[in-house]
């Protein structure tokens, strides 16, 4: 047996004093991954999958006092040090899908929505994830503090990824120089997205590109890219223009590292019905690129959507998860990417996330050739 997961996880500290540790902490970390890659969602649920499966849990760490009572579960897991739980992730993620040259790593923040705890006064947590798409995986997590917002979490969670060749992309909320500069300083480039945060910048690129696009472009050094998508009963059309970024023209753009060009992205939807819905999106970017990687890059940042968000609130409810006691909710987050990102990763057979998550729970080989990836 591989013990890669034992080595990523072994500064993990135990929470719990010398005489409540009946239970080993790998024991239960073990059983966590086993039961959420199969479909539990609940202490509840986690101890049963537990009983029922204590024999092919024993075939990878020996569980001589059985599983713990679902209470002992969640006291345990509320107070695992959430930080050293992220940087033990990660630091495995490392071993198994490390960011690539040119990968898209796609920065995008999430509300816990259930997570709300009114009687201790405390709000929904709200998780930070880097999405890797060219390994379609959670690269790392970082939840915002109490009273803040991302603009807190991005750099914390950029600082400790391995970015090297990335191209990191943000929406307006993480468009900000502080940020960019982390980037940049990380020898990566960024695609950042620009609105209201930064009002001169924001103003000053908005209005040139309405003045040059009414001219047709036709004094302006550009290049353009239009592509059209059809399917799910609409037609839709995006097209993207990208300019160098000439301090002339944008003289709020002076603070900014790197910054070599800034795009436009009109996207415009048709429906059966007749209705027509229009979009547009400014940018601005360290690369000195062409429009069609431009749109390409936008369109896969957004893709985070459907590929993490989407995924962990339809196959894993998270949105409807009421654990709030300690540090569970943020504990349980990360558990959730430790599952996705096996079952992401999994060749084995060919089927959506939620269909390997009721297989995983009837077929125990399919079960161990997940968990395998860890152990």
């Amino acid at each position: 047996m591989n013990a890669s997961i034992l080595e990523h996880f072994k500064p993990l500290p135990d929470p719990r004093v010398d005489r409540t540790k009946r239970y080993p902490l790998m024991e239960i970390i073990l059983l966590f991954i086993a039961a959420t890659v199969s479909g539990c969602e609940g202490w509840k649920q986690i101890k049963d999958f537990g009983d029922t499966k204590l024999w092919w849990l024993r075939k990878y760490l020996p569980y001589q006092q059985g599983i713990p009572v679902d209470d002992t579960l969640a006291r345990t897991i509320s107070r695992l040090d959430t930080k050293a739980f992220q940087l033990c992730f990660m630091s495995w993620m490392k071993g198994v899908a490390e960011a690539t040259e040119n990968d898209i790593v796609a920065i995008d923040g999430k509300t816990l929505r259930r997570s709300y705890n009114t009687k201790d006064n405390k709000a929904a947590i709200h998780m930070v994830s880097a999405w890797s798409t060219a390994n379609g995986v959670v690269l790392g997590q970082e939840k915002t503090s109490e009273k803040s917002n991302e603009i807190t979490a991005i750099p914390l969670l950029l600082d400790i990824l391995d970015l090297k060749g990335c191209i990191v992309t943000i929406d307006a909320m993480g468009c900000q120089r502080e940020i960019a500069e982390l980037i940049v300083d990380k020898k990566a480039d960024y695609v950042l997205a620009l609105k209201g945060n930064q009002p001169s910048l924001h103003e000053e690129v908005k209005t040139f590109f309405e003045l040059a696009k009414q001219e047709g472009f036709d004094n302006v050094k550009h290049d353009y890219y239009q592509d059209v998508d059809t399917g799910h009963g609409r037609i839709e059309t995006r097209a993207c223009w990208v300019v160098p970024a000439n301090p002339k023209h944008f003289p709020s753009m002076s603070k900014w590292p790197k910054i070599k060009t800034l795009s436009m992205v009109m996207s415009v939807r048709e429906l059966q019905n007749g209705k027509i819905t229009q979009d547009c999106r400014f940018y601005i970017s360290s690369l000195d690129t062409q429009a069609q990687h431009l749109l390409s890059i936008t369109r896969q940042h957004w893709a985070v959507e459907n590929s993490l968000h989407w995924t962990l609130d339809m196959t894993f409810r998270e949105d409807e998860s009421r654990i709030r006691k300690g540090q569970a909710p943020e504990n349980f987050a990360i558990m959730r990417h430790i599952a996705l990102n096996l079952l992401k990763r999994d060749t084995s057979v060919e089927a959506s996330v939620k269909r390997k998550r009721m297989l995983a729970a009837l077929n125990d080989d399919l079960r161990s050739t997940l968990v395998e990836q860890v152990f």
